[in-house]
């Protein structure tokens, strides 16, 4: 059970395992204001990550049970702490490092040594940007929530002829349990460049696509374009499907770990003479079209 303290001081977990340095840091951010827990090994902050609910959580690179990228990695993996601002704090420069870290997910990446007036800026930056309310997707950059609904709220009360298209990855949540987040995330992300390109290729100026579900794309464009724009797309995934596992897995692969890992679905709604009372209804119908096709 994850929990977290009714009060309105942001919580950071520092993992370093310079104590001197662990304990300059947080005696500087128990004084801003923030509540601060310290460990210096991997293991402990696995523990204590998956007990209490972080705003933020700042690595050192090298630990004395694990590297921080292994570290980074398994709390990328976590659902408690998937979505958690992670910032790496370490002596290494190399760039190699910083794009590791960056494709792991962090927000940032500080070097030693550092200036503690900066590094409380970039904490209190992180936090506040993990916190404020997105109108995009955090892994394709398409519109969802509100944008979404605005867009099909428009289309129940428009007299023009439109069509839906629903693109899923319904198998995703067990993908990323075999591959990881960082696969997960690259295969939606593969997904909506599918999308996105066909639309540009084939549909019309005006054309819209979002997101209406964890793994459900939602392209709105008129009834002339929309068998073209869902050909090409399912057409592009069956040329590129075994390229959406990591690579160490594509020599093996095979039709029934295929369909096992990694299912893709479509639904296609031409504007229909009695249509749903209300946004909510329709996002309903688009989503069982996705799944049932």
């Amino acid at each position: 059970m994850v929990t977290k303290t009714l009060n309105s001081r942001p919580q950071l977990l520092i993992v370093e395992d310079d104590l001197d340095l662990s304990e300059m840091i947080s005696s500087y951010f128990g004084a801003q204001n923030y509540d601060v827990e310290t460990v210096a090994w991997a293991s402990e902050a696995l523990k204590l990550a998956d007990t209490t609910q972080f705003d933020l959580m700042m690595l050192d690179i090298r630990l004395p049970d694990m590297d921080g990228f292994e570290l980074c990695r398994k709390l990328r993996e976590a659902r408690k702490t998937k979505d958690t601002p992670i910032i790496f704090l370490t002596e290494r420069r190399d760039r190699n490092d910083k794009l590791q870290g960056l494709e792991l997910g962090v927000v940032d990446y500080i070097t030693k040594p550092f200036d503690l007036q900066e590094l409380g800026l970039r904490i209190r930056n992180a936090i506040s940007r993990a916190a404020a309310p997105s109108a995009t997707h955090k892994v394709t950059d398409l519109p969802e929530g509100k944008i979404v609904d605005e867009k099909l709220a428009d289309l129940l009360k428009s007299d023009k002829s439109w069509a839906l298209l629903t693109f899923s990855v319904p198998s995703l949540p067990l993908f990323r349990e075999q591959y990881g987040f960082v696969a997960a995330d690259d295969v939606l992300r593969a997904l909506a460049l599918m999308v996105v390109n066909a639309v540009k290729e084939t549909g019309n100026a005006d054309d819209f696509v979002g997101h209406i579900g964890v793994s459900d794309l939602l392209v709105i464009t008129s009834d002339s374009a929309y068998m073209e724009i869902y050909d090409r797309v399912f057409k592009r995934i069956t040329q590129s499907r075994e390229y959406f596992y990591p690579h160490k897995e594509r020599e093996k692969l095979d039709q029934t770990t295929d369909e096992k890992h990694l299912r893709f679905a479509g639904g296609r709604l031409p504007k229909p003479h009695d249509l749903p009372a209300d946004v909510a209804a329709l996002k309903t119908v688009l989503l069982k079209s996705s799944v049932s096709d």
